[in-house]
């Protein structure tokens, strides 16, 4: 091909993207190279029961316009029990060609739903993700040197993940409600605020004190911090704003520790590879910072994209399998 050629093909539609989770559906129209070309949002996997090939159409009838169609991979809750179709959780360990030959076919070949992983964590207990791992495939591609030795990687959210990753394949991985733990305290306890949801700004000095706070006794549990976030807003030390970032660098911070232990720098290095929002990822940074370690980070919907265009390319490379009408 000339490079006149290439160039053309690298800007011309050859797929769709989709992370469609529970409450939010992103979409990007890709290249085969991943490059991103437009992109769309639209109602989560819950809110579109039932309507998910027609959201799907809706969504995307602007990208199709003279083309005859155009295949879209997507991931997340779509391939949940309340999805479009359940994609079978796949047992760790995974490797990216086991993800992309487990995806679930629909529409004639033209929709392919990544599955999810599963494992038994660290504490023998049964573990689930559902589209982190076309994150963690997407980061695998982004930085080379993940596929190779044992990493640590770290997605933070409503529902952390703390995945082991060693020679390119999921071993393992341990989940923490963060972020859910975090809004039930914040808008359904009296621990933050008394009256109406407020809009909570993540991160700042009080978050930092959150993290100061639980390094200076580490060995104290977190239930017993917790008061604090409404203790110091009855002496006045708070304000509710102040008491939300507070609480925030607490979990955080417990999250760390506990990851840190059942992860220690022998088994993983010393290097935690963040993958998310670049607010979140930071805030995982200072905390992994306040308790010795040192951090990467790679934009969570980068490593979405770039994950589901290597499974598009692994399934093109294969006969494709209708599974479903």
């Amino acid at each position: 091909m000339s490079m006149a050629g290439a160039q053309h093909a690298e800007v011309e539609p050859a797929f769709i993207a989709g992370d469609w989770g529970s409450s939010h559906l992103r979409l990007h129209l890709c290249s085969a190279g991943g490059l991103v070309l437009d992109s769309a949002e639209g109602p989560g996997a819950v809110e579109a029961s039932g309507r998910h090939a027609a959201i799907l159409q809706s969504l995307t009838a602007r990208w199709l316009s003279g083309h005859a169609a155009l295949p879209a991979v997507l991931c997340g809750m779509v391939g949940s029990n309340i999805g479009w179709a359940a994609a079978a959780y796949l047992p760790c360990p995974v490797k990216p060609e086991q993800i992309a030959n487990a995806c679930v076919t629909l529409n004639a070949g033209l929709v392919r739903i990544v599955p999810g992983l599963s494992c038994r964590n660290r504490y023998g207990a049964p573990d689930f993700m559902r589209g982190e791992e076309t994150q963690i495939l997407g980061s695998l591609i982004l930085q080379p040197a993940l596929a190779q030795g044992r990493h640590l990687l770290c997605l933070p959210g409503t529902h952390t993940k703390w995945a082991l990753v060693e020679d390119g394949a999921v071993r393992e991985f341990l989940t923490a409600p963060v972020g859910e733990t975090f809004a039930v305290l914040a808008d359904h306890s009296v621990l933050v605020r008394d009256g109406p949801p407020e809009k909570w700004v993540a991160g700042g000095p009080w978050f930092e004190s959150g993290l100061q706070a639980f390094a200076r006794l580490p060995e104290v549990p977190l239930l017993h911090r917790l008061f604090e976030c409404r203790s110091r807003r009855l002496s006045g030390e708070f304000t509710t704003q102040q008491s939300a970032a507070y609480l925030s660098g607490l979990l955080i911070a417990s999250d760390v520790r506990g990851a840190l232990a059942a992860y220690p720098i022998p088994m993983v290095g010393a290097t935690v590879h963040l993958i998310g929002a670049p607010q979140l990822t930071a805030m995982y940074a200072s905390a992994l910072a306040a308790q010795g370690r040192t951090a990467s980070a790679q934009d969570g919907t980068a490593a979405s994209v770039a994950g589901l265009a290597a499974v598009h390319r692994l399934l093109t490379q294969r006969r494709p399998r209708h599974d479903q009408p």
